[in-house]
């Protein structure tokens, strides 16, 4: 699982011109399951994603897809995790049981 952490290159009106863009290649991305959540960043400088990817190079793959990304107004980190606890409801989250 990997979270997405970006931020934002170009002041908040620059990006708001890409956001339907954005937007659609966010849904793209949960109709294929790769993204579980987004969130936006208080204040908004950037925002997170919850993955889940055979591996990061998939990711980054996918990031240099985002209109932000394509236009030079957001950049990604990348941090891979393995959840190992989960609040019930959330148990999805966790990998299978060998």
């Amino acid at each position: 699982m990997f979270v997405l952490i970006a931020r934002y290159l170009r002041p908040a009106e620059e990006v708001d011109r890409h956001l339907d863009g954005h937007r659609e290649w966010i849904v793209r991305n949960f109709a294929e399951g790769r993204f579980l959540l987004t969130a936006r960043q208080v204040p908004l400088t950037g925002g997170l994603i919850l993955a889940r990817a055979a591996d990061e190079a998939e990711l980054r793959a996918e990031i240099g897809l985002d209109p932000f990304v394509v236009n030079g107004l957001a950049e990604y980190d990348i941090l891979e995790f393995s959840p190992v606890r989960a609040a019930p409801g959330l148990e999805s989250l966790l990998p299978e049981a060998g």
